[in-house]
């Protein structure tokens, strides 16, 4: 009936439109095109508000090049329309981001709708670790195997730990706004990735933690911080074979649209009541924009324009093996890989790495107008931003030795400073002074009471000057009254784990898996080729004419060549376990931020290999059974390419779970070998059953190879053509022989063989899903500190004089400004007297290998210059200068 209705009512309009018309002829006449197509685009705007609203955010009408519009479905908008839509939206993303931004602000705030926004607080935050200190921190293989012998003593509470605390952060506090760009500054291992992470949700299970991070005044386990915020992190981890619009197209499908839809149809229902027409290039974007499942969402256009990444978006990403984009756009690539989602809190660690100060300075003023308009929050660390840069913050937060010195707005960072005695120069930059004025080695320079002796002034005194600064009072002020959470919006916060349905989770990895497999296409070619020229080997090794059935030394050779078949079907699958590592550290970044579950990563990968092994296995069996003369009666063809199939499809589970397990390449290789050792040593050939020691035995019950060998081998030697008996024997030849061998001559074995196999290949790809869900990727290998740094941060830290023992250690006090480089100053102590030892003995960082120098001499770098440039008498300084120097030795030779 709604349908009917929706019809009749157009169709009632479409009639009234076109009476009106007759009667004013002259009137359409005298119209321009201009006037016709707008009534037209009227006519048509109409027709779409009479649908109902599921229907209407779904249509849209579109302007094409030739300036002619239609009505059409959103889902089906192609890549060369979207571009186009783009491309009248956003011409230059430096000159019409803003006003792009603007217009879609500007038709939310039309109905009333208000946009989420999300401040996020911490109080009295501290992160702590243990490590060890001095040359126990070497990564020698003596401190490897007595760290493992002392963790497992300590784990059983037999031994104290010799780890020493080491502080990350202490007890800091702060306000994340809303619709302020936020800048974190620091100096190297001052803690700031450390707070992001905090922050962010993310922090690595081995740290203690304490204190209290809120969103909106709910705490962090009220919702999900992966999905309502989004880290970026510094390093730059992608699958080399996708190329930078697959790699941000499949982020996006993951991530979905969050509150996209619902606003948007919300949005539609109050502009039909308002009766406001809204722009079509801006309805379009904004209704393709909250679609989920789409292979490449509009806003992936988007970001890579805004991110300058569209002169590659069709390159592949890269890796050490495969040439692919720069850095800098790698750089970009892990930025928009996070800005594709719907997270409202953009936290993001030193992602101007790599890039030039200009198209940083491009992608912080992108992100600064997507803040400010949009009422999000961003908290950005950045190395040395360039002052044009700096100027786009809102907010400064500097951290030093896991403090936080100052925090407030950028206006006031400076008369902070200057309030405790120290200026920044005219011609310095203010980012490279907050990061140099609180170091022992650069502080004095930046002393601006020259006639007052100076004293280095520590972070701890800093930190207490700020709670007397009028910034940090007010901010102290903030933090006392708690957030109000009635005024938050409702859908500012996400509680779901997932952005889409598990369904869509499932297409998107499906989908991506496919994609590798064909652009891995060259692995299964090659691993082809080689069982192919395996086959044409085996062929000619067990070549059917110098095959017999009359002794059991006959039946040996046949059981080798099954066992050789065994062995490569087996490493065939061996290349599962390289090409599952490389994709690891991809997979556990976008399991952590939440992209989506184990489960859909690993069944792609299982579901999809088996067509493969089909046609291997079958490449296998019809080359080499005929040809070996096994037993000929098709039945046992049909069934020894069962077995061979389950086999395949278990070793290659084997080696993906032992990859899972293994987590890098040494230890999967290592210890997978091993494994794989034992299990064909165990699998009933090269030692028989009945020569298995007892204690061993239950490791020939336990290995697969066992399984695929008796049942391979009860499929052969009971066939017709092993049935004859030998004399003096009551036995079939083929029985008599699997019993001397300790095989089982019973025939439901086979059925056996397959059903174990059936079941280890369904065990070892749920291992394999529990392993990617639970385990973490091996720890980076941690900053080696010694004693007597790790003493003086200490110090540091407390503002008290630190005494150490004579074993290799020194005495640390503050000192005068003429001792500063032995020692730490305060305005209160006074250096203590060193012995000569102490004084000679070298400080700072151990490492664990020998530091060299390098020198270079007239090294010379020269480019090129194009031809059309030599043309004009143009070229590059190396040739002016050789041109100069043959002119002189032509002026000699006249001479």
């Amino acid at each position: 009936m709604e349908g009917g209705d929706i019809t009749s009512r157009v169709s009632s309009a479409r009639l009234s439109s076109s009476n009106i018309w007759r009667n004013t002829t002259l009137e359409v006449f005298s119209k321009s095109s201009s006037q016709i197509e707008d009534d037209e685009e009227a006519l048509k705007w109409a027709t779409l508000e009479k649908l109902p609203t599921y229907l209407r955010v779904r249509r849209g009408i579109l302007t094409e090049e030739e300036g002619q519009s239609r009505e059409i479905d959103v889902k089906s908008l192609g890549l060369i329309e979207k571009r186009n839509l783009l491309e009248r939206l956003v011409k230059i993303a430096e000159q019409d981001n803003e006003k792009f931004l603007l217009k879609l602000k500007d038709r939310i705030e039309k109905v009333g709708l208000d946009m989420p926004t999300i401040e996020v607080r911490f109080e009295h935050l501290s992160v702590e670790t243990e490590a060890y200190v001095g040359s126990r921190a070497l990564p020698t293989m003596f401190n490897f195997s007595a760290n493992m012998f002392e963790g497992s003593l300590n784990y059983l509470h037999v031994l104290p730990s010799r780890k020493k605390p080491l502080s990350i952060l202490n007890d800091v506090s702060g306000i994340i706004k809303p619709r302020r760009m936020t800048q974190l500054l620091g100096p190297p291992s001052s803690g700031k990735t450390t707070l992001l992470l905090a922050l962010a949700g993310k922090l690595c299970k081995e740290l203690k933690f304490s204190g209290r991070v809120t969103y909106n005044g709910h705490g962090m386990g009220e919702f999900v911080p992966q999905r309502t915020s989004a880290y970026i992190s510094q390093y730059d981890l992608h699958i080399g074979e996708m190329t930078v619009r697959e790699t941000l197209a499949f982020s996006a499908r993951c991530q979905g649209v969050g509150i996209g839809y619902e606003m948007l149809a919300e949005l539609a229902r109050r502009e039909k009541a308002a009766n406001i027409k809204p722009d079509t290039d801006i309805d379009i974007y904004m209704k393709a924009a909250a679609l989920e499942g789409q292979e490449v969402n509009v806003v992936t256009d988007y970001i890579l324009k805004i991110l300058g990444l569209e002169v590659c978006a069709d390159i592949l990403v890269g890796d050490e093996m495969v040439r692919g984009i720069s850095g800098g756009q790698k750089k970009r690539v892990t930025t928009g890989e996070m800005l594709v989602g719907p997270a409202r809190a953009l936290f993001m660690d030193e992602i101007s790495t790599g890039l030039d100060s200009s198209t940083t300075f491009q992608i912080v003023n992108s992100l600064r107008q997507s803040i400010h308009i949009f009422n999000g929050t961003a908290f950005v660390s950045l190395l040395q931003p360039a002052p044009e840069t700096y100027d786009l913050f809102d907010d400064i937060i500097l951290l030093s030795d896991g403090q936080i010195v100052y925090q407030g707005p950028r206006e006031n960072v400076l008369e902070f400073f200057e309030y405790r005695g120290f200026r920044c120069p005219q011609r310095k930059g203010v980012a490279d002074f907050l990061q140099e004025v609180t170091s022992k080695k650069d502080q004095e320079q930046y002393w601006a009471h020259k006639e007052e002796p100076y004293s280095f002034v520590a972070v701890k005194e800093f930190d207490e000057a700020f709670q007397s600064f009028h910034v940090g009072r007010k901010l102290g002020d903030e933090l006392a009254i708690p957030f109000d959470i009635t005024k938050a919006h409702p859908d500012s916060l996400t509680t779901k784990k997932y952005g889409v349905s598990k369904k869509e989770l499932l297409k998107a990895c499906i989908s991506r898996e496919y994609l590798l497999m064909k652009r891995n296409s060259f692995v299964y070619i090659f691993k082809m080729t080689q069982l192919i020229i395996m086959a044409f080997v085996t062929m000619t090794i067990f070549l059917r004419t110098e095959m017999h059935r009359n002794t059991e030394t006959d039946g040996g050779i046949y059981l080798g060549a099954l066992f050789y078949t065994i062995i490569v079907t087996v490493f065939n699958g061996f290349s599962e376990l390289a090409m599952t590592i490389m994709k690891l550290p991809v997979f556990y970044k976008q399991r952590d931020l939440l992209f989506y579950p184990a489960w859909a990563y690993a069944l792609p990968t299982w579901i999809l290999k088996i067509p493969v092994s089909f046609v291997e296995v079958a490449v296998w069996v019809v080359m080499t059974y005929y040809v070996i003369d096994f037993d000929p009666n098709i039945g046992r063809f049909f069934k020894q390419y069962l077995i061979l199939l389950v086999t395949s499809q278990m070793a290659s589970a084997m080696f993906r779970l032992t990859a899972a397990l293994g987590r890098s390449v040494i230890v999967a290789n290592t210890v997978g070998s091993f494994a794989l050792l034992a299990v064909l040593i165990l699998g009933g050939f090269i030692i028989s059953r009945d020569s298995v020691k007892k204690w061993w035995i239950w490791g020939y019950w336990f290995s697969p190879m066992m399984y695929v060998q008796n049942g391979i081998s009860v499929n052969e030697f009971l066939g017709n053509s092993w049935n004859h008996f030998l004399p003096n024997s009551t036995e079939a030849l083929g029985v008599a022989f699997m019993k001397s061998r300790g095989l089982f001559p019973e025939a439901y074995w086979y059925c056996i063989a397959v059903g174990a196999l059936t079941g280890y290949i369904f065990l070892f790809n749920f291992l394999f899903t529990l392993a990617l869900k639970y385990l973490d990727p091996f720890g980076r290998p941690h900053a080696l500190i010694s004693e007597e740094a790790y003493a003086e941060k200490n110090a540091a830290k407390t503002g008290e004089s630190i005494e150490l023992s004579s074993k290799g250690k020194s005495s640390l006090e503050r000192g005068s400004a003429s001792q500063r480089s032995a020692s730490s100053r305060t305005p209160s102590t006074t250096v203590s007297s060193f012995s000569d030892a102490n004084q000679n003995r070298k400080r700072g960082m151990i490492l664990p290998f020998q530091p060299l120098s390098i020198t270079f001499d007239e090294v010379r770098y020269a480019v090129d210059m194009p031809q059309e440039m030599k043309a004009q008498g143009i070229y590059s300084t190396s040739k002016k200068k050789k041109k100069k120097k043959l002119g002189g030795l032509k002026h000699l030779e006249k001479c």
